[in-house]
């Protein structure tokens, strides 16, 4: 594996120190196997912990722009004249020239007072940039290897389906699991993350010297989904057990694809109700919203104390927000169900 310039400097900072623990914690190693990093769990937590100390810094930076007395932030806030007193001062400096004093602020004008900047604030950029930020970004980055097989074991499930259908004909036609494996590694623009997968079997067998059944057991180790581990698992049995692959192929491709019509069936379920639910929210609502506002003008008049800018706000605004969300969660659900 060959690492970038980043992976490199954290490796040779840290990676000596953490090897040893970093390698006997299991399920980072396996996650990092299954999301195919590419890179050992000592640079990955190394990486992990610089990251976090260097947005930890950033933060550390941030809040000693904001808090630094005198200087920061809030302090040049709080040294500003609070505007709700300009025209009290105004008037008593006009009526009152004997006792101004230039020494003091605002010729001593006794209603002078500066900006408070509101507490609730003040404890919201503390908390955000001293304990939150460096907490998602640790969670984040520590969590990014379980995230990452994660999201290759779905990927693995949307084409499994597909791949035991393949491996079904390509039995039925008597070929060999080794020449199986050997045309799905050779297809990984149809079969996706599975041709990865029996690319290594594939490896393995020709050369790695390994027989199928051992070559198989340590690609069930590798496997990012329960499918494909099933898969793997019921393979082995059947060869040990001296059954048919062909019948067990058939078994699977069938089952996987009835699972694989119910998971687009959710799909086309949960894009049915967004779509219900965007000719109630973003369709009737708003038109319902400025009948009644309607309404309200000829019946009450309250409808005056409405400034132009909440309208403005409303039309210009809220309705258009309200598609931008629809449109996201569509795309979003999308992107799930790409392939």
């Amino acid at each position: 594996m060959e690492l970038s310039l980043w992976q490199q400097f954290c490796n040779r900072l840290l990676g000596r120190m953490l090897k040893k623990r970093a390698r006997s914690n299991k399920e980072l190693s396996d996650n990092i196997v299954k999301g195919k990093l590419d890179i050992m769990p000592e640079v990955y937590i190394a990486q992990t912990i610089l990251i976090t100390l260097a947005v930890s810094a950033i933060c550390a930076l941030i809040l000693a722009a904001v808090f630094f007395p005198e200087i920061g932030a809030i302090a040049l806030y709080e040294g500003l004249m609070d505007p709700a007193i300009d025209n009290k001062c105004f008037e008593w400096v006009y009526w009152n020239k004997e006792l101004l004093d230039d020494s003091l602020p605002y010729q001593g004008c006794p209603y002078y007072r500066t900006r408070v900047f509101p507490a609730f604030a003040k404890v919201a950029i503390a908390g955000v940039f001293g304990l939150i930020a460096p907490f998602v970004t640790w969670k984040m980055s520590s969590n990014g290897a379980a995230a990452a097989a994660k999201k290759r074991g779905d990927k693995i499930e949307k084409y499994l389906p597909y791949a035991a259908s393949y491996t079904a004909a390509m039995s039925a036609a008597n070929a060999t699991p080794g020449k199986i494996f050997r045309s799905l590694a050779m297809n990984k623009d149809i079969y996706g993350d599975v041709a990865d997968d029996a690319a290594m079997i594939y490896r393995d067998i020709t050369l790695m010297g390994y027989d199928l059944i051992t070559a198989m057991k340590m690609a069930v180790d590798r496997a990012a989904s329960p499918w494909l581990t099933e898969f793997f698992q019921g393979m082995i049995g059947t060869l040990t057990a001296g059954g048919q692959l062909k019948l067990f192929f058939l078994n699977r491709a069938e089952h996987y694809m009835r699972e694989n019509r119910t998971r687009l069936h959710k799909f086309l379920e949960s894009i049915a109700l967004l779509a219900e639910s965007y000719i109630v929210v973003a369709v009737a609502m708003p038109l319902f919203l400025i009948v009644m506002l309607v309404i309200m003008f000829w019946v009450s008049g309250s409808g005056a104390q409405m400034s132009e800018g909440m309208l403005y706000g409303i039309v210009l605004g809220f309705i258009p927000l309200i598609h931008v969300a629809y449109a996201f969660l569509v795309w979003s659900s999308s992107k799930e169900q790409e392939m």
